[in-house]
C-alpha cells in the first residue's frame, strides 16, 4: 500500500490552496473571454475590434499567467518534501502576482491597451492612438512585477536544490549519468523536473524582464530605440519557454500521483535523467520556431529551431507517457477524479504536441503559422494537458486533506471537460487547415462555422471547469478534516 505520513499535509497547504484557487478562477474567467471572441468570429456576437483585441490580450496573458501561478504552487508542494524552501518568497510571489494582475487588468480595460501578450516592440509605444502611454505602462510594469515575483520563486528553488544536492547539474542527475553515483541514489523525478524548470525559467524571465524594461523606456522616451529583431527574440524566448514550463511543473503531479495510487515508485533511471537534460537544453532553444517566417534571422538558427522542435517532443514526453502506461499496467489501480485526470493529461500532452511538431516544419510553418492552427495546438497542449494536471492535483488535495467526496456531477464534469476541450482544439485546427488567420477580430462567412462551434463547446467547457472549482472551494472550507493518506481500497 502507498500511503502518506499524516503530518505531510500541514498549515502550508492553506497558501498552496490559495495558489490553486486563484489560478483556477482566473483560468475559468479567461475561458469566458475566449468564448466571447469565438462567438464574435462566428458572427453571432457584435464585438468591436477594439474590445476583441483587449479580450485577446487579457485572454492570452491571463491564461498563461494563471496556469503558471497554479503550477508553481504544485511544484512547491512536492519539492518542499525534498528541499527546504522559503515560505516568505512563496508569499511574496503571490502578492506580486496579484499586484501585477491588477495593473494588467486596469491597463487593458480602463486604458484600452491591446497589444496581445506578445507586446512586440515598437507596438506598445506606436499604437496609432488605439491606446495611450498610461495603458502601455500599466501593462508593461504589471508584467514586469509578475515576472519579478516568479523570478524570486525560481531563484529560491535553485538555491534550495543547490544547497541539498551541491549543484543544479546534480539536481538533474548528471553525476548518475556520468556513472559517479548509482541509479538508486538519483534525485527523485520531482527534483529533476523542478531543477529543469528552475534553469529554463530563470533564463526566460531574465529575457522577459530585459525586453519589458527596454519597452518601458521606449514608451517613456521614444528617442530610445533598439533592434526589433533582438526584441522579438527576447520576447519569444521569454513567452515560449515560460509557457512550456507550465507542463513541466504540472507533470510532477503525474509522477507523484500515479506512483502513490499504484504503489509503484517512479524511478529516476539513467535514461530518464538523460531525457530531462536533453529537454532542458532543447526548451531553451526551440523558441526559434516562432521566427521561421523572419527571413532576416540567421539560417542556422531557423534550422536549429526546426530540428530541435522535432527532437523536443521525444525525450521527456515519450518517456513520461510510456512510464505512465507501464506504471498503471496491471497495477489494480482504482480510478477516481485525481488519478483519472492525471492520466488524461498525458493523452492531452501527447496529442497536443503533434500539431506543434508539424508547424515547426519550415515549409509548413510559412503557410500555417499565422493561422488558427497554432492556437489549436496550444489549446490542446495546455487545456487538455497542463491545466488538467492542475485539476488533478486539486482533486487529490481535496481527497487526502478532507472528508469531501466526489459525486456524479464531478464525473459529468470530467467527461464534459474532455469532450469540450477536444472540440475547442479541433475547431482551431480545422480553421487552420482552412487557412483562417489567427488574431483577426472579424471573419469571412466561410470561416465562421468552426468558430461558432468552438464558442458553443466553450460554454460546456466553462460549466465543467466551474464544477471542478466549486469542488475545490468546498474542500477549502473543510480543509484539514482528512487523514493525509489514501485509503487502502484506492491502491493496489
Amino acid at each position: 500500500m502507498s500511503s502518506f505520513v499524516k503530518n505531510e499535509l500541514n498549515s502550508k497547504n492553506g497558501m498552496i490552496s490559495t495558489y490553486l484557487l486563484i489560478g483556477g478562477v482566473v483560468i475559468a474567467l479567461m475561458m469566458v473571454f475566449g468564448i466571447l471572441m469565438l462567438l464574435a468570429q462566428g458572427g453571432v456576437l457584435d464585438l468591436s475590434p477594439a474590445a476583441f483585441y483587449q479580450f485577446l490580450t487579457i485572454h492570452g496573458t491571463g491564461m498563461v499567467g494563471a496556469a503558471a501561478f497554479a503550477a508553481a504552487g504544485v511544484m512547491w508542494y512536492f519539492l518542499r518534501q525534498h528541499v527546504t524552501l522559503s515560505e516568505k518568497i512563496f508569499k511574496v510571489n503571490m502578492v506580486l502576482f496579484l499586484i501585477g494582475v491588477l495593473m494588467v487588468i486596469v491597463g487593458v480595460f480602463s486604458f484600452e491597451y491591446a497589444s496581445a501578450w506578445t507586446f512586440l516592440y515598437p507596438l506598445p509605444a506606436l499604437s496609432a492612438n488605439a491606446w495611450g502611454t498610461v495603458g502601455a505602462l500599466l501593462y508593461l510594469f504589471g508584467m514586469l512585477i509578475l515576472g519579478v515575483g516568479f523570478l524570486l520563486l525560481y531563484i529560491d528553488t535553485g538555491r534550495a536544490i543547490i544547497k541539498k544536492f551541491g549543484s543544479l547539474g546534480k539536481g538533474l542527475g548528471w553525476d548518475v549519468i556520468s556513472g559517479k553515483k548509482a541509479e538508486k541514489d538519483a534525485p527523485s523525478p520531482t527534483v529533476v523536473a523542478s531543477t529543469m524548470v528552475t534553469i529554463v525559467n530563470v533564463t526566460a524571465l531574465t529575457a522577459g524582464a530585459t525586453v519589458l524594461i527596454m519597452n518601458i523606456i521606449n514608451v517613456i522616451n521614444p528617442a530610445f530605440t533598439f533592434d526589433p529583431l533582438l526584441a522579438k527574440n527576447l520576447t519569444y524566448a521569454f513567452g515560449h519557454i515560460f509557457a512550456n514550463s507550465i507542463i513541466y511543473m504540472g507533470v510532477i503531479v503525474v509522477y507523484e500521483l500515479l506512483s502513490k495510487y499504484t504503489g509503484r515508485p517512479w524511478k529516476s533511471n539513467r535514461i530518464f535523467l538523460i531525457a530531462w537534460t536533453m529537454s532542458t537544453t532543447f526548451t531553451l532553444l526551440i523558441y526559434t520556431h516562432h521566427m521561421l517566417m523572419d527571413s532576416v534571422m540567421p539560417k542556422w538558427m531557423l534550422i536549429m529551431g526546426q530540428a530541435l522542435s522535432y527532437a523536443n517532443g521525444l525525450p521527456v514526453l515519450v518517456i513520461t507517457a510510456y512510464g505512465a502506461l507501464m506504471i498503471v499496467y496491471k497495477s489494480g489501480i482504482k480510478w477516481d477524479m485525481a488519478s483519472g485526470l492525471a492520466f488524461l493529461s498525458m493523452f492531452g500532452w501527447t496529442v497536443g504536441v503533434v500539431p506543434a511538431i508539424i508547424d515547426a516544419t519550415i515549409v509548413v510553418n510559412h503557410v500555417m503559422h499565422n493561422t488558427k492552427w497554432v492556437p489549436g495546438h496550444f489549446h490542446m497542449y495546455m487545456g487538455l494537458g497542463a491545466v488538467v494536471m492542475l485539476f488533478s492535483f486539486m482533486y487529490y488535495l481535496a481527497k487526502v486533506d478532507s472528508n469531501l467526496k466526489t459525486n456524479g456531477l464531478d464525473k459529468f464534469a470530467f467527461f464534459a471537460y474532455t469532450l469540450a476541450m477536444i472540440a475547442v482544439s479541433v475547431q482551431f485546427l480545422v480553421s487552420g487547415a482552412l487557412s483562417t488567420p489567427r488574431r483577426w477580430a472579424t471573419h469571412f462567412p466561410e470561416w465562421m462555422g468552426p468558430a461558432l462551434f468552438g464558442g458553443i463547446a466553450g460554454i460546456l467547457l466553462v460549466i465543467a471547469t466551474t464544477i471542478f472549482i466549486v469542488h475545490f472551494v468546498r474542500y477549502m472550507r473543510e480543509r484539514g478534516t482528512g487523514f493525509g493518506e489514501l485509503e487502502q481500497k484506492d491502491v493496489a
